[in-house]
């Protein structure tokens, strides 16, 4: 049975199943051409007004959760905690321990600190006397260097001084000759001048 042509009834030519198809799928082609852009926008746009909204939800609720969590912590968490404490306590099958290690651990530090103390003592004491028997033999020692080196040093200076005296009287006699050329020898230069 063939089927009714586009348009009004009676018209000229019928239009076959496969042309009403391509023309169906041209229509649908060019109908998404044109949605297309308009969806990717829409798309855009509900985007953005989600990330709007959510940071507004965020902004309402950050404070809201953060005081409940300082209400949790300084009212609910304290009387938790107390209460888990109790039910341990009640249902701990170990007996409580004595009191006697901790006291005897103490009281063996301290007898161990003593100790330690009276040998640190005992020791310094001996390096106090090493140290001042050494510190005397040091000066000692000092001592006799400078004054062998004072003796060695004023014995000097009086051979240097005899040297200089020696040389003194030796250059005497021949500074004057040597002075006298000199004076001579100058004289006769202004003269011939």
């Amino acid at each position: 049975m063939p089927l009714a042509p586009f348009g009004k009834r009676g018209t000229a030519g019928a239009v076959l199943p496969e042309t009403r198809m391509r023309l169906t799928k041209t229509q649908l082609m060019q109908a998404a051409e044109r949605v297309g852009p308009m969806a990717a926008h829409a798309r855009e746009a509900a985007r953005h007004a989600a990330n709007e909204r959510l940071i507004s939800a965020r902004g309402w609720a950050a404070p809201r959760i953060d005081t409940a969590a300082h209400a949790f912590e300084d009212q609910l968490a304290p009387k938790v905690a107390a209460m888990l404490h109790q039910a341990a306590a009640k249902i701990d099958p170990s007996p409580r321990s004595s009191r006697k290690w901790p006291m005897l651990l103490l009281l063996t530090g301290l007898a161990a600190g003593a100790a330690g103390f009276a040998m640190y003592r005992k020791n310094a004491e001996q390096w106090g006397e090493t140290v001042k028997g050494s510190a005397a033999d040091a000066s000692h020692w000092v001592s006799d260097k400078a004054r062998t080196a004072a003796d060695k040093v004023s014995g000097a200076a009086g051979g240097v001084k005899n040297r200089a005296e020696e040389f003194g009287h030796k250059a005497d006699p021949s500074t004057d000759e040597f002075g006298n050329k000199i004076s001579t020898e100058t004289s006769q230069v202004s003269r011939n001048v």
